[in-house]
């Protein structure tokens, strides 16, 4: 990477940093009052709140950068440069509306093609998660690592299950008994976004999740991998950010990770 490219790299960290914590000031301001969502599907919901974080975000965008691209989880793609933001703002609408206290601001960016920075704000506990790639990651300026965990049996586990878990049970269930039943515990608790965060930082020692998008993905990703962790699909092929499937841990849980998936997979074909 290039003295250039990494410069580029903390500047965007330190733009997305800003933006993310003003969009988590408007979402804490939200927080606690009566909401009345939308559905975008059977359990896919939207509030006022994913609309003026996400109009704020742009906003800003677009006036600071005014020749970057822009994907967002509520109007969608903004075609344009070699830059891109990937944003998510608010991850964990259900728990927002539902004034549980996890949800919060993603944001990625792309360089041709490679996220290149990356930050999670949580506005309820203050919590700035940001990574620029090749500068390590931190957790309110202070350096982060995942953890050294290397077994299941002593492992807390994070997954989340999509919005088609209940067309099609059989693609998500397995998995969560397979590591329900190996591992010391399993949470789920509805934001992808803040759950990478977590396994950046070691309060969880593994992730993973099919059927994600790029905003769900994009910033935390970056931050795992420059925390020491190691981002897969679930056969260990390479992590690729339209491909839906993500398996995160540290190195060696990874590899006990993905052999459990490995039996899955034989056993249904």
């Amino acid at each position: 990477m290039s003295d250039a490219a990494a410069r580029e790299a903390i500047e965007l960290r330190d733009a997305a940093t800003e933006m993310a914590r003003e969009a988590g000031a408007l979402l804490r301001e939200g927080h606690g009052r009566l909401h009345a969502p939308e559905r975008k599907g059977r359990i896919d919901l939207v509030t006022e709140y994913d609309r003026r974080s996400e109009a704020l975000l742009l906003e800003r965008i677009h006036a600071r950068f005014p020749d970057h691209a822009v994907l967002a989880e509520e109007s969608g793609a903004h075609a344009g440069s070699r830059v891109r933001w990937i944003l998510d703002p608010l991850d964990g609408t259900t728990n927002f509306a539902h004034n549980y206290p996890f949800f919060a601001v993603s944001i990625g960016v792309e360089v041709d093609g490679e996220v290149v920075a990356g930050v999670i704000h949580d506005p309820i506990r203050d919590e700035t998660f940001a990574a620029a790639r090749g500068a390590g990651a931190t957790r309110n300026a202070s350096p982060i690592r995942v953890s050294a965990i290397a077994s299941l049996e002593d492992a807390l586990l994070v997954t989340g299950f999509p919005y088609d878990v209940r067309e099609h049970p059989e693609r998500h269930l397995p998995a969560f008994r397979a590591f329900l039943m190996r591992a010391q515990g399993v949470r789920r608790d509805g934001s992808a976004a803040l759950n990478l965060a977590y396994l950046a930082c070691g309060r969880f020692d593994g992730f993973w999740e099919g059927s994600l998008s790029p905003w769900d993905m994009a910033a935390g990703v970056l931050l795992v991998r420059e925390a020491g962790g190691v981002v897969t699909r679930y056969d260990g092929s390479a992590f690729e950010l339209a491909g839906r499937q993500l398996l995160g841990a540290n190195a060696a849980l990874h590899a006990e990770m993905r052999r459990v998936l490995a039996e899955l997979a034989s056993a249904a074909n």
